[in-house]
């Protein structure tokens, strides 16, 4: 199994002025995930290199089994600091692709043609998407058979409500589950911060951070199907 993960560059929350990136535990938690069951994984990143981790995403408060053994772990934390520009990713070759949230990519991922064009190679040829948390966002410009990709499919990703206990519903470019609805998702949610994953045909989606392992485990699923 061959698995693609798709990281953000982007560093700066809008124009607060405050530092962002990507979740800490949702790179984590499926990135552990995939390698226990055996997957070889291959990080990218608009920019390449080290993708900023959201500070606040490494709390004390937020710690969890996956930080902790990616904080003992010299080799991953190499890996990290080393993804591949997106830009030279292929969809050759792999077998599902994969986004861990945060706020960045919400800057630097949903409109990236290179990123979109392979959401839609994936997607196109059956092959499972995957994405959690802030993550869905990259789906709102993808399409399948000239339709929004999204349309009559469940999905989940952050909530509004969710967004609004954090306070940045006025500094992200959109919501994102104002923008699953308004593509035609069936938009669900569990309550704030719950676990929950939905899987509708090869796309695969995570309401937030502590949905990321689960989502992880139901791209497997849908691997080994």
């Amino acid at each position: 199994m061959k698995i693609l993960m798709v990281l953000t560059s982007h560093n700066r929350l809008g124009n607060t002025g405050k530092p962002t990136g990507f979740w800490l535990e949702e790179f984590t938690a499926p990135y552990y995930t995939f390698r226990d069951a055996g997957a070889d994984v291959t990080l990218v990143s608009p920019k390449g290199g080290q993708p900023p981790i959201d500070p606040k995403s490494d709390d004390p408060a937020n710690q969890t089994a996956s930080m902790t053994r990616f904080k003992q772990d010299p080799a991953t934390q190499k890996v990290l600091a080393n993804t591949s520009l997106l830009n030279d990713a292929r969809p050759e070759g792999f077998d599902a692709i994969f986004y861990p949230g945060g706020h960045g990519p919400m800057w630097d991922l949903v409109d990236n043609e290179k990123s979109i064009s392979l959401i839609e190679a994936f997607y196109g040829s059956g092959r499972p998407v995957a994405a959690v948390c802030h993550a869905p966002a990259v789906l709102h410009r993808a399409t399948h058979k000239g339709e929004p990709l999204v349309k009559g499919l469940r999905v989940t990703g952050f909530a509004n409500s969710e967004e609004e206990i954090v306070g940045l519903t006025k500094v992200v470019p959109f919501l994102v589950e104002d923008e699953l609805r308004r593509l035609g998702g069936l938009y669900e949610k569990a309550v704030d911060w719950a676990d929950f994953t939905l899987i509708d045909g090869h796309l695969v989606t995570g309401q937030n951070p502590a949905s990321s392992g689960s989502g992880a485990l139901k791209l497997l699923q849908l691997l080994k199907a």
